[in-house]
């Protein structure tokens, strides 16, 4: 497994998107998800990316779970997890970045997690009225207890990372990146090579899109995210279906899946990128790690970015209410 740098951690060029152990995409289990977490421990995967409220802290207890049940694994995985993102008493959300949220909640982590530290804890969104240097100095205090051993943002933009960085060090930032989302090549993936700082790439294979096997249209339609995503809803879903019809015939001239070859594409955008897809399935973790051990020429990158241009897919990453909390910076 290829391996990449997060702060002063060495980890596996590929992660896990924990998002996937709590029913966000369809049900599993806690055993499914162990089972997971097995195979990736086999094949060299080391880098674990959850949240606090991914399924209400389900996520991160299904973590702790695998962790108390193999001891020593705790030493060989670098877990990163993520809060900042509650909701008021209407149930509507808000971004939370104070210093005694942040440290509350990242407690509450870390006994899910049955762990006295992670490696690494995001501010999931950025608050927007204090400044990012008194948000990077809030994660840092947290650093100074022990509590975590680097600090990284979620969805901010360019900028903002500079300001925080100028505080204290930003091992990550966590973005949507992949061949389907790719504004972070307008300023994010260059500062962040010009920082030391990993660009965390999730929905590295487009929620699925990116696949052989896309979420069918039934379960879209009860699915409460992907229901409202403007790229699931129609008629923008059905001509992101046949846009991708040439990239997954080239994938197959090419000896791979879609998803291999979509992880092999981001992977190969830059050396400070590391790719945390989500699944539930084993077969589906093999194809992943199959996407990070291949190797592709510049040749191959032009082929791919030639049936896949920038611009190809139909629809916003978000609609209006996913907005609330990511920085749209172009």
């Amino acid at each position: 497994m290829k391996t990449r740098t997060i702060g002063t951690a060495e980890v596996s060029a590929l992660g896990i998107g924990a998002m996937s152990f709590s029913d966000f995409y369809g049900e599993t289990s806690e055993a499914e998800s162990h089972a997971l977490l097995d195979r990736a421990r086999e094949v060299g995967v080391s880098h674990i990316d959850t949240s606090n409220i991914y399924g209400a802290g389900r996520s991160e207890t299904v973590i702790g779970s695998w962790l108390a049940a193999h001891p020593g694994a705790r030493d060989a995985v670098h877990i990163a997890t993520k809060a900042g993102i509650g909701s008021d008493a209407a149930g509507k959300r808000v971004i939370n970045n104070s210093p005694a949220y942040m440290e509350a909640q990242l407690d509450a982590s870390l006994k899910r997690l049955g762990t006295d530290h992670v490696d690494l804890f995001y501010a999931h969104r950025y608050q927007a009225d204090l400044p990012p240097e008194e948000v990077a100095g809030t994660l840092a205090r947290l650093v100074e207890k022990g509590k975590c051993r680097s600090i990284g943002f979620s969805e901010i933009a360019p900028a903002t990372l500079r300001r925080a960085a100028s505080e204290y060090p930003v091992a990550a930032v966590q973005s949507e990146y992949s061949l389907q989302t790719r504004a972070p090549e307008l300023g994010l993936i260059q500062t962040c090579a010009e920082l030391g700082t990993a660009l965390v790439a999730f929905s590295p294979v487009g929620r699925s899109l990116l696949t052989d096997a896309p979420i069918p249209r039934a379960r879209i339609e009860t699915n409460p995210f992907l229901s409202v995503n403007p790229r699931f809803t129609l008629p923008n879903h059905d001509f992101n279906l046949r846009a991708l019809v040439p990239f997954r015939e080239l994938a197959a001239d090419m000896g791979l899946s879609t998803a291999s070859l979509a992880i092999a594409w981001g992977l190969h955008k830059g050396e400070h990128i590391v790719s945390i897809p989500g699944t539930r399935s084993l077969a589906h973790l093999d194809e992943l790690v199959a996407g990070a051990n291949a190797v592709l020429t510049p040749e191959d990158m032009a082929r791919i970015e030639t049936v896949l241009p920038v611009g190809w897919c139909h629809g916003d990453r978000y609609a209006p209410g996913q907005w609330v909390g990511p920085q749209n910076y172009c």
